[in-house]
């Protein structure tokens, strides 16, 4: 098989499994396989950025997974790790291998075992919680440690803004727990059935086979007559 179509069926397979999960919306590009148009979603109640629909794009090479995909939000977000462009600087998009000048071990960088997914749901980590010791946004990074409030004011427009690229139908998801099973209530006719058995599941014929030992315990009596 060749490399580009090992990395088309790499991103196929995932592709696959991520049309199954409701935080993040993948459309691929008219551009081909090696592009899609991402609809990356915060459900979390304790988020900044909770209700967010921040729309993204992943492009990705035909040597990938053993080169990093690139990530960019469409939208521009106010954030330490964000460029102004939308450009995100995140280890995990970085190449792989140790990284002496920048201090990154390869274990925080990029690695064919990792995947779409992965790198999804580890930008969803740095938005709440951002690396501001070497930020792409100075300012963001300045204003998030020392002006929170102010900082929080600008993810809440940010993600007011990003309500404008929700796609016309597209339900975003206020939750990501599924519904519990139903509890099963009293119910009076599944006792009442139970009573037209025996106790503890006895049948019917438990009576029947009663009254057979009861006859026989009797001919025993007579056989026993009879030898005397």
């Amino acid at each position: 098989m060749s490399t580009v179509a090992a990395a088309k069926q790499r991103l196929m397979s995932e592709l696959k499994a991520l049309e199954k999960e409701n935080w993040v919306n993948i459309e691929v590009s008219q551009q081909g396989l090696f592009k899609w148009d991402v609809g990356l979603m915060v459900v979390n109640s304790e988020s900044v950025f909770n209700g967010g629909y921040f729309k993204a794009e992943m492009t990705f090479t035909d040597t990938y997974p053993y080169s990093p995909p690139t990530f960019k939000f469409v939208r521009p977000i106010y954030h330490p790790n964000i460029y102004p462009d939308g450009k995100l600087c995140i280890s995990i998009l970085h190449a792989p291998g140790n990284d002496e000048q920048s201090g990154e071990l390869a274990s925080e960088r990029w690695s064919p075992l990792q995947g779409v997914e992965s790198v999804l749901r580890s930008v969803l980590l740095l938005l709440d919680d951002p690396e501001i010791s070497s930020p792409a946004n100075v300012d963001a990074g300045v204003m998030y440690r020392d002006l929170r409030p102010l900082y929080n004011e600008k993810a809440k427009a940010a993600v007011e803004a990003s309500k404008k690229d929700i796609p016309a139908g597209y339900e975003v998801p206020t939750t990501l727990e599924t519904a519990p099973p139903a509890k099963i209530g009293d119910n009076d006719d599944f006792w009442a059935d139970s009573d037209q058995e025996d106790d503890f599941g006895a049948s019917d014929s438990s009576g029947e086979d009663m009254e057979e030992d009861d006859d026989g315990d009797e001919q025993e009596s007579e056989v026993e007559e009879v030898i005397e």
